[in-house]
C-alpha cells in the first residue's frame, strides 16, 4: 500500500504530531508499505529529520499574503496553527498528491476537520485521522485517539457511523525499541533507587521549562552523585542557555540533542521529569515513574488520569517550582516503594506495541466498522 501523512511541526505546534506519524510510517514501511509526508514550511518544521528517516517529503509553501490570515472565520480553536486558510491548504495538498495513487491518507492536525478531509474521499481510497481533542467533526474510516480517559462515545457525533475508533493508550504510537526494552525495564523497577533522572520536556520547549527545572533541581535536596540526563530537540529554542546552565549546577548533568536511543535512556533512568504528552506513554511502557509537566491544554486530562491512577506525579499548582519539585523528590527519597507503585501502575496502560495494532487497521475496508 501507499500511504501519505499530512502533519506539521513548528515553534507553535511543537514536534509531537510529526514524531508520532514518523513512528507509524516506520512501522508501515517495516511491513512493506510505502509512505510519504506532506508538511507546511513553518519555522521549526522537521523536514531534515523526515528526510534523514528516508521518507519522501513535500513541503507546502506559505504565501506571504496569507501568513497571518489563517482561517479568520473558523470556529476551530487551533485554526491559526495551519498558517493559511483551510481551503488553500487543501488545494495545495491535492496538487501534491495528484501524482500519487494512494491507498490511505493519514491526517494529524488540530486545524483540519471534516471540511478538509472530505475533499480527499475521491482522490484517496481511505482517510485515517489522529486526534486528541474530540472537538471537531471528521470524515474518516479510522480514528485514533491514544489518550487515557477518552471513550469511543466522545466521537459518536464527530465521525461517520462506520468509522473504526481506536481509543486509548494501548494504541499509543511507540517505536519498536520500547516494547523490546519493556521486560528488562520492568524487572529493573523491582529494586528502585533514585540516582539517575531523565529530563525531557518537548522538542521545542518554547517556555524553557527545561531551564526552569534545572534551576529548581540545583537548589534541591538531591544527593551530589545524582546524574541528570537532559534530552532536547534539535529545534529547541533555549538549547544554548540550557547547556550553559547545565555546566554550572552541582550535579553531573549532560545535555543530549536529537537522540535516537530514548528507550535505552528511559530504561537506565530511575525517574523522569517530562511533558504530559505522547512521551508519557513511552515512559509508561517501560514502567518509568514520572513527574509530569503540563505544557499544553490538551495534556491536562491525560496528566490527571495518570496521576489519579498512581502512575505519575505533578508539581502542585500555585507553588514555586523549587519548593514543588523538592517536595516531590523528598517524598520519593523517603519512600522508595512509591517508585515501584508508580512503575507498576504506568506499565498497565500500554505494552509498547500500539503502532503494530494501528497498522492492522490499514487493512480494514470501508465497509468495516466498530468501536
Amino acid at each position: 500500500m501507499k500511504i501519505a501523512f499530512r502533519a506539521d511541526a513548528s515553534v507553535q505546534i511543537g514536534t509531537g504530531h510529526v514524531m508520532r506519524c514518523l513512528t507509524l510510517a516506520e512501522e508501515l514501511r517495516r511491513q512493506g508499505h510505502q509512505c510519504l509526508f506532506v508538511c507546511r514550511d513553518h519555522k521549526g518544521n522537521l523536514a531534515d529529520l523526515i528526510g534523514q528517516k528516508g521518507f519522501e517529503l513535500h513541503l507546502l509553501h506559505t504565501p506571504d499574503l496569507t501568513e497571518n490570515l489563517a482561517d479568520e472565520g473558523s470556529e476551530l480553536p487551533h485554526a491559526d496553527w495551519l498558517g493559511v486558510p483551510l481551503q488553500l491548504d487543501a488545494d495545495q495538498t491535492k496538487e501534491v498528491l495528484s501524482d500519487h495513487n494512494l491507498d490511505w491518507l493519514v491526517v494529524d492536525h488540530y486545524a483540519l476537520d471534516a471540511r478538509w478531509e472530505r475533499q480527499f474521499i475521491e482522490p484517496v481510497s481511505q482517510v485515517m485521522v489522529i486526534d486528541d481533542l474530540a472537538d471537531r467533526d471528521h470524515e474518516c474510516e479510522v480514528l485514533l485517539d491514544q489518550n487515557l480517559g477518552r471513550q469511543p462515545k466522545d466521537y459518536d457525533d464527530r465521525v461517520p457511523l462506520g468509522c473504526k475508533k481506536l481509543i486509548g493508550p494501548q494504541y499509543a504510537l511507540l517505536r519498536p525499541e520500547f516494547s523490546e526494552h519493556r521486560s528488562a525495564s520492568l524487572e529493573r523497577r523491582r529494586s528502585p533507587e533514585l540516582k539517575r533522572i531523565l529530563i525531557s520536556l518537548g522538542g521545542i520547549d518554547q517556555k524553557n521549562v527545561t531551564g526552569q527545572v534545572l534551576e529548581a533541581l540545583s537548589k534541591s535536596i538531591l544527593p551530589q552523585d545524582t546524574l541528570l540526563d537532559v534530552v532536547m530537540g534539535r529545534a529547541a529554542l533555549h538549547l544554548e542557555s540550557v547547556k550553559k546552565l547545565a555546566s554550572n549546577i552541582p550535579f553531573d548533568t549532560k545535555v543530549n540533542v536529537g537522540v535516537s536511543d530514548m528507550a535505552m535512556r528511559m530504561y537506565r533512568a530511575d525517574l523522569a521529569i517530562g511533558a504530559a504528552g505522547g512521551t508519557a506513554w513511552e515512559r509508561c511502557s517501560l514502567g518509568l515513574p514520572s513527574i509530569l509537566f503540563i505544557l499544553a491544554e490538551n495534556q491536562e486530562s491525560g496528566a490527571k488520569a495518570l496521576v489519579d491512577a498512581g502512575a505519575a506525579m505533578t508539581p502542585e499548582k500555585g507553588s514555586a517550582l523549587t519548593e514543588a519539585l523538592s517536595s516531590l523528590l523528598d517524598s520519593l527519597n523517603k519512600d522508595s516503594g512509591l517508585l515501584t507503585k508508580m512503575a507498576e501502575a504506568g506499565a498497565k496502560f500500554t505494552d509498547g506495541k500500539g503502532a503494530e495494532k494501528v497498522c492492522d487497521s490499514f487493512v480494514i475496508s470501508k465497509e468495516c466498522g466498530g468501536e
